[in-house]
């Protein structure tokens, strides 16, 4: 409940971007949506305007030296924004790029379990199997006067007392150590009899076969008032020798016959009991794989080392050695290798004649290892490594490098000594392995005594409240063991979100850009729980969002539009997700509209979406269908699966379930290895994939970033910047001057700004702070050197084209047939509002995937076999309008002779396609099997799907309204 005291954010004409001079109130403790289709100017006002000023209100209070840079920063233009309570942005990038960082480095949970076992851990002696005791002085006192009460003791110090001599002999140089020996008090030995001696000149006669002399440093009788002597006795020995021997015997009898001594050593340190092997005190340094302490020193905390992979060497092995299939021995410069090899063949009977796969142990031996003068395989490349100092080789090297798991560590991370450690039976790389769903219930099960209670319970807590927080955000799948920098855009902004809510702040402004990418209905559910949460603590969330059951879920909604770019901007609603539903002119407001009704509770809304209208088409559907046999890589379940060709096709299952192993790992890794010959590329495990035959191409259409260039643009990555550079040339001023268009590119040197490079930004190093990019002084963001920036087409420009959107531009150059056949693709698949100078490196990964979509768009029809795509749900960050777009676009593609593929969350999206592969029904190890497949109708049908469950509470997907089929039978 929001406190009396605390105000409402207003934010008053807010311009920034295409924002229209706006104003609009964000209710502070409470949970806001700001939605509008895309490129309506929801990320501007929620990013660049309502955080933006919250991070220049941070940089006011920074050193003078920071401020001198972070005042170059454009400020947000808006009237006023009061009040700005403190600011995290989650953003769906993920900016890790260390190989060393981790999910439970990242949220904090892997400190927590190195606190854990290094208070709680029990050491265990990896040769006896036994668990280490701590030794010391206490322990030793305490065990002597427990144990042995009256009892007469002499304590010995071992001191080693072997030294190296001359190079001819060894010898033992007794006298300046003897000096210094009785000058510290000491006089007396015990000899080889047992008896104890004053020590002389001649040493060697008291020296013991491992080379040490046995110094009495204290002669006792066992009680009580002697704890004090004794402590200090043994101290002496420890600080000496590391250890301490204690000569033992009762009262009457006599010290010195062995018969009756009873012998006990005391050492320093933890210590095997059985072996007496030492081991390191645990602490909390040791179970760290970036610390020197903890790290494996074969693969120095990375869990991995650099090595071949064999199946890129031989990427056939349905070859014979007559087919020569080594890849690297397929040039001119190491094609000699085959001789060899064929007399290796001939000398040690290796057949040339059946394919690799079933050569003989031996018969790969000789191939793979060597037999004789023959190097093998892994010789060559010993031999390559010799040569690492020229590039070509280097080049090759890294053609076929494997990281494969470290054989010292097993891909643990940590050496011996932290490995020996273990809590309740399990290592702490054990425990990292689990995935966090299987971690969760482990400490759930976990039970402490009272000791271990008061020890480690405030640590316990801690691991549990965080573990169950990721889990409640989707991520029950991910293990604390994975890479950070392998996680995606919408799993790196989920962990934020949790690690937010572990540091349990309150008052602080929470802004969100679409949260709920990537996940299952199932998983949409909880994280708006998580949000309702933040909210209820005090904090102020402010989401960008498509999400209808996110709206719905929303205390109050902002709804910007009508249209993207230029023609959005503009408030078109501002209250309740009750009352948006009834306005008209919001494309957002239809779209709830066309759910089965507002419920009175919008906390608690229904799921019920019709599937957008489809197209009537021709159709040249495409024939026949891919089988991918026996998938097992991560955690499929040797699945096989039929993928219909010419069909739309949307591959669905809960977070974590193995939809992007199958599609990615094994469908575009394999074609790209077999076919294309990408021998970088690791393959998953599968056994094989049946009518390859039928498709001409197989192309992966993902997220990824296209480039890192600050200079790549979508006008570039399309190709259309060569013809409007060369519209500006051919203009009166550019002849006149001399200017080329040449001159208008900002990747040659002549007529860009050279301060900046072409890029418009300046990046400036803050030292121990973040990099700030601010922008060019020079150009002022502008690229262009002014002789450049004075030539004009049509009023405007080349500067302020590269600031005007794709929509846009289209009516600027709707005179240059070329340029519109260019651009035309990128409103077609809703990227009419990016502008066309925007770094690609900025875009969002669903920005990013349509804009390579934008790129095929211009693919001819199929004349034989058509192409196949596969995306990686490409309706990221798309509003409902949006994805009907997007459907037309990849309908367009089918139409033609092609077929697709898609790995997607999206009910209404699932709803319109032809077929449905779901996987499930868990994540992590509780997937990887093939719950469902068929069209819409089958899977809402199947009691075991979760996807079936939430496309059940949809309206029936009418037949007509799917893609392909549908409109052929039409």
């Amino acid at each position: 409940m929001k406190k009396k005291h605390q105000l409402d954010i207003s934010i008053r004409g807010a311009r920034t971007h295409n924002l229209k001079n706006i104003s609009v109130t964000i209710p502070t403790a409470s949970l806001t949506v700001i939605t509008g289709v895309s490129g309506s100017g929801k990320s501007s006002l929620a990013f660049d305007t309502l955080y933006a000023e919250g991070q220049r209100r941070y940089a006011e209070s920074l050193s003078t030296y920071a401020r001198q840079f972070l005042e170059r920063l454009d400020r947000p233009d808006v009237d006023s924004i009061e009040p700005v309570p403190p600011a995290i942005a989650l953003e769906q990038k993920n900016g890790v790029r260390n190989a060393r960082s981790t999910v439970g480095t990242q949220t904090e949970i892997y400190d927590s379990l190195r606190l854990l076992f290094a208070h709680g851990g029990t050491t265990n002696c990896p040769a006896c199997g036994v668990a280490a005791v701590a030794g010391g002085v206490d322990r030793a006192v305490a065990e002597l006067c427990e144990q042995e009460s009256e009892a007469r003791l002499t304590l010995v110090a071992p001191l080693p007392w072997e030294v190296e001599g001359t190079r001819r002999r060894r010898r033992r140089d007794s006298s300046p150590r003897l000096a210094e020996l009785k000058r510290a008090g000491f006089f007396r030995a015990l000899s080889p009899a047992g008896e104890t001696v004053e020590i002389g000149e001649d040493v060697d006669e008291l020296l013991d076969g491992s080379g040490t002399l046995p110094v009495v440093v204290g002669r006792f009788v066992i009680r009580e008032e002697s704890r004090p002597e004794i402590a200090s006795a043994v101290d002496t020995a420890f600080a000496m020798a590391g250890c301490a021997t204690a000569l033992l015997s009762a009262a009457g009898e006599s010290l010195t016959d062995p018969s009756v001594q009873r012998r006990r050593t005391f050492r320093r340190g933890l210590h095997c009991p059985r072996c007496s092997a030492d081991f390191r005190d645990p602490t909390p340094p040791l179970f760290a794989f970036n610390s020197p302490l903890g790290a494996c020193t074969t693969c120095q905390g990375f869990g991995r080392v650099i090595g071949v992979d064999l199946a890129k060497v031989v990427p056939d092995v349905s070859l014979t050695l007559s087919d020569r299939p080594i890849a690297p021995w397929n040039t001119p410069a190491y094609e000699s290798a085959y001789r060899d090899l064929f007399r290796a063949c001939r000398r040690y009977s290796v057949r040339t004649d059946v394919p690799v796969e079933r050569l003989s142990p031996h018969e790969r031996e000789v191939l793979y290892r060597g037999r004789g003068e023959f190097y093998g395989i892994a010789g060559f490349f010993d031999w390559l490594e010799t040569k690492r100092y020229k590039i070509h080789v280097r080049v090759l090297l890294a053609r076929y490098r494997a990281y494969n798991p470290c054989t010292d560590c097993g891909g643990a991370r940590l050496c011996p000594a932290s490995l020996s450690v273990r809590f309740r039976g399990r290592t702490i790389a054990e425990l990292a392995n689990l995935s966090l769903a299987e971690l969760q219930r482990w400490f759930a099960d976990l039970r402490l005594t009272a000791a271990e209670e008061q020890r480690l319970g405030s640590v316990i807590a801690e691991i549990r409240s965080r573990v169950r927080y990721m889990n409640d955000v989707g991520l029950h799948y991910l293990t604390l063991s994975r890479a950070a920098r392998t996680l995606s855009g919408g799993e790196a902004q989920r962990i934020g979100l949790a690690s937010a809510l572990g540091g349990a702040l309150t008052g602080t402004l929470y802004v969100l850009d679409e949260p709920t990418i990537g996940l299952h209905a199932a998983d949409t559910r909880r994280l708006l729980t998580i949000l309702r949460r933040l909210a209820d603590r005090g904090n102020t969330v402010a989401v960008v969002e498509h999400d209808p059951e996110a709206i719905e879920a929303a205390d109050h909604v902002i709804d910007l539009g009508p249209g993207a770019g230029s023609h959005g901007g503009h408030l078109l609603f501002e209250g309740t997700p009750r009352a948006l539903a009834r306005v008209k002119n919001s494309a957002t407001g239809e779209l709830l509209r066309r759910r089965s009704g507002v419920r009175g509770d919008h906390k608690s809304p229904v799921t019920k979406l019709q599937s957008p209208p489809g197209r009537v088409v021709a159709f040249r559907r495409a024939e026949g269908a891919l089988t991918i046999v026996g998938a097992r890589e991560h955690n499929l379940k040797n699945l096989t699966v039929r993928i219909p060709l010419g069909r739309l096709v949307g591959v669905s299952g809960v977070s974590g379930s193995g939809k992007s192993t199958l599609v990615r790992d094994i469908l575009s890794n394999s074609w790209s290895r077999r076919v294309k010959g990408v021998v970088q590329l690791d393959v998953g495990a599968h056994d094989s994939i049946e009518g390859l035959e039928n498709v001409a191409d197989i192309l992966l259409v993902d997220q990824s970033p296209l480039g890192r260039s600050a200079r790549s643009n979508p006008v570039t990555y399309i190709k259309a910047w060569d013809e409007v550079r060369q519209v500006f040339a051919r203009s009166a001023r550019a002849v006149s001057r001399g200017i080329t268009a040449r001159d208008f590119s900002f990747n040659s040197v002549g007529g860009r700004c050279e301060v900046c490079k072409g890029t418009g930004w300046q990046t400036i190093d803050m030292q121990f702070l973040a990099d700030v990019t601010v922008r060019c002084e020079a150009c002022d963001g502008r690229r262009f050197q002014n002789r450049v920036l004075a030539v004009r087409h049509r009023g405007l420009s080349i500067g302020d084209v590269l600031e005007t959107t794709v929509s846009d531009a289209m009516a600027f150059f709707s005179d240059q047939p070329k340029i519109l056949r260019r651009l035309q693709p990128l409103v077609e698949v809703g990227l009419g509002y990016v502008k066309l100078g925007q770094p690609t490196a900025t875009l969002s990964g669903g920005e990013a995937q349509r804009l390579k979509l934008a790129s095929f768009l211009e693919i001819r029809p199929a004349s034989t076999r058509g192409t196949l795509f596969l995306f990686d749900e490409p309706t990221t960050g798309l509003h409902a309008v949006d994805v009907d777009r997007l459907l037309r676009t990849l309908t367009r593609l089918i139409s033609i002779g092609h077929s697709v593929v898609a790995v997607e969350h999206h009910l209404a999206f699932l709803a319109a396609c032809d077929w449905i592969i779901d996987l499930g029904p868990g994540g992590g190890e509780e997937g990887g099997r093939l719950v469902a497949e068929g069209p819409p109708e089958e899977i809402q049908r199947n009691p075991s799907s979760v996807t079936g469950k939430f496309l059940g509470e949809t309206a029936a997907a009418r037949p007509a309204a799917r893609g392909a089929g549908a409109a052929e039978e039409r």
